[in-house]
């Protein structure tokens, strides 16, 4: 980094805030929310929305329960200004929504979008002009007193055309460029624009006041609107509100440092879309709310199809890491994390409080329509534990702890072998190859069972080393009654370490599966499962196919 030359970047001044209060405070209700993803979103795509996009993606955020709006710049082009003569002329705005517009403080513009807004029973003007320092300096070549000016003269206009609207008109005002203008002057045209408004109870005004770079640390963007907070007049009769670009990577953290700071109003968009890095992702935001116990008073109960929709109206994809949404955020590789989300969710089933404690997981992914399956998946780095839950969840195995180790060394080799993440159907077919499919040196033929005074009496046929065998044996129960019958000829000495059974499947074609580990003095441990419809033959399986998998 030598080559950059010594003060090309200077850091972000500190702001004179004594006794600042944002840091002990808590977001504990929603903001209003705005979307802007039809007017900031749409500018930023590489192919900007048509009618029938801006239709759907319009549908989608009335569905998700947004009130406000902000639906284009219609004075800019033909799509702008026809789409919202669209919703007005079929009747698509709903009486308790309010509709954005953005305009800026030039004549035949302001008449244009009113012109655009005829019929529209409740609409935000949303002016703006540029004051930081930079624009003011290299853009306009302006002093403070003349972009002041500007500000008002736009004020002016949207009264002027205002006063012969059939309809409420509400006035945001952005001083845009605003974290790169000084905050006296920030707090010097807003109270300007106010005062010129005629701003009171039944005259509110929305002071949007937009990180439109981000400049600095999240705890100073709320510095910024503590500080505009303290020094804006007739304070509560504004509205702050907050638009946050995503430049340095922490647009979530900002809004949220600034609800902390006052701030009443987020302006955002779905997945982060905008200019350059983008707005911040009022999904993120919401669903941190409800997170925490905060209704967001917004519905994201599917985020499948909200992520369907906007991948289709945007043409962009979606990272597969993007919080709460992407394809890879309810998934787990690691084994530790695995077992640990595993059992967490076990716990969670079983206890009576919902209170949501589940390891690794901040949210249940069933709060926002995903399903279970696809939380834990498996590749080389995958766990003993993720593979017995896959078989279970998605197949109905329940293997006993034990096994665990098994059945996952050999999952990941074949996943080393592939060199890929596995599917459950793959998983499984290791499992079957395992344990169904098994090289025989041994094999049942048939068996019968009696029981007399609390004794087992079992009679095995079988096949061993080419010959046909049958055996008589006795013992506490069938298991133990066939491992005698099988010692009289069976040359390899082994003793049963464990046995576990459960049924699979629903009631009405249940099959019962029954695991046995065995050991020997050379094979410490080796597990063998059997399915039937009978227990006790699922059971003799099993012992079978664990002798053929230690002693093959």
């Amino acid at each position: 980094m030598n080559r950059i030359p010594k003060g090309k970047y200077k850091p972000y001044p500190k702001i004179d805030l004594p006794n600042r209060q944002w840091p002990d405070n808590i977001i504990d209700k929603a903001p209003r929310w705005c979307s802007v993803d039809l007017r900031d979103g749409n500018q930023a795509l590489i192919n900007p929305m048509n009618m029938e996009k801006k239709l759907e993606l319009f549908a989608l955020l009335l569905k998700i329960g947004f009130k406000e709006i902000e639906v284009g710049f219609p004075s800019a082009s033909k799509v702008e200004y026809d789409f919202l003569r669209k919703l007005v002329d079929d009747n698509l705005i709903p009486d308790d929504v309010t509709v954005q517009v953005l305009v800026q403080a030039r004549e035949h513009l302001i008449a244009k979008t009113f012109e655009a807004l005829r019929g529209v029973k409740k609409a935000t003007v949303h002016l703006y002009n540029s004051t930081s320092v930079a624009q003011r300096k290299i853009v306009f070549a302006k002093e403070q007193d003349e972009i002041i000016e500007l500000a008002l003269q736009g004020v002016d206009l949207v009264k002027k055309y205002e006063a012969s609207h059939n309809g409420e008109i509400f006035l945001e005002y952005s001083p845009e460029s605003f974290t790169g203008t000084e905050l006296d002057f920030a707090a010097r045209i807003c109270n300007a624009v106010t005062k010129r408004w005629g701003i009171s109870k039944e005259r509110p005004v929305i002071i949007n006041l937009p990180a439109t770079v981000e400049m600095a640390t999240p705890n100073v963007y709320a510095d910024q609107i503590e500080w505009m907070g303290r020094h804006l007049d007739n304070r509560e009769h504004i509205l702050i509100s907050t638009h946050t670009h995503n430049d340095r990577g922490t647009s979530v953290a900002a809004t949220e440092l600034a609800l902390l700071a006052g701030a009443d109003r987020v302006e955002g968009t779905l997945l982060s879309n905008g200019e350059r890095t983008g707005n911040v992702d009022i999904i993120t935001l919401a669903l941190n709310m409800l997170t925490q116990g905060v209704d967001p008073k917004l519905d994201f109960s599917n985020v499948n199809e909200v992520l369907e929709v906007v991948e289709r109206c945007t043409e962009l994809p979606t990272h597969p890491r993007h919080p709460y949404v992407g394809e890879l955020v309810y998934t787990a590789f690691s084994g530790s994390h695995q077992d640990a989300i595993n059992k967490g969710l076990a716990y969670q089933q079983a206890k009576e409080d919902p209170f949501w404690e589940v390891p690794y997981l901040p949210i249940d992914p069933a709060d926002v329509g995903r399903t279970y399956e696809s939380i834990i998946r498996i590749n080389s780095q995958s766990g003993k534990g993720g593979v017995a839950y896959i078989l279970e969840k998605n197949y109905g195995y329940q293997l006993p702890k034990a096994m665990h180790p098994e059945i996952g060394r050999a999952v990941q080799a074949l996943s080393d072998e592939k060199g890929r993440e596995l599917s459950p159907e793959e998983i499984l077919g290791v499992f079957k190859k395992e344990y169904f499919e098994v090289k025989e040196h041994i094999s049942l033929i048939d068996f019968t069972l009696t029981t007399e005074d609390g004794k087992s009496q079992c009679s095995l046929k079988y096949n061993y080393k080419g010959k046909e065998i049958v055996a008589q044996g006795e013992g506490n129960g069938p298991i133990d009654a066939c491992k005698n019958a099988l010692m009289k000829d069976y040359e390899n000495e082994f003793s049963i370490k464990s046995y576990s059974e459960h049924s699979c499947g629903d009631k009405s074609s249940a099959k019962a599966v029954a695991y046995i580990e065995v050991q020997s003095k050379e094979v410490l441990s080796c597990f063998g499962v059997g399915a039937d419809n009978d227990i006790t033959i699922a059971s003799i399986k099993a012992l079978f196919c664990a002798l053929n998998r230690a002693f093959s």
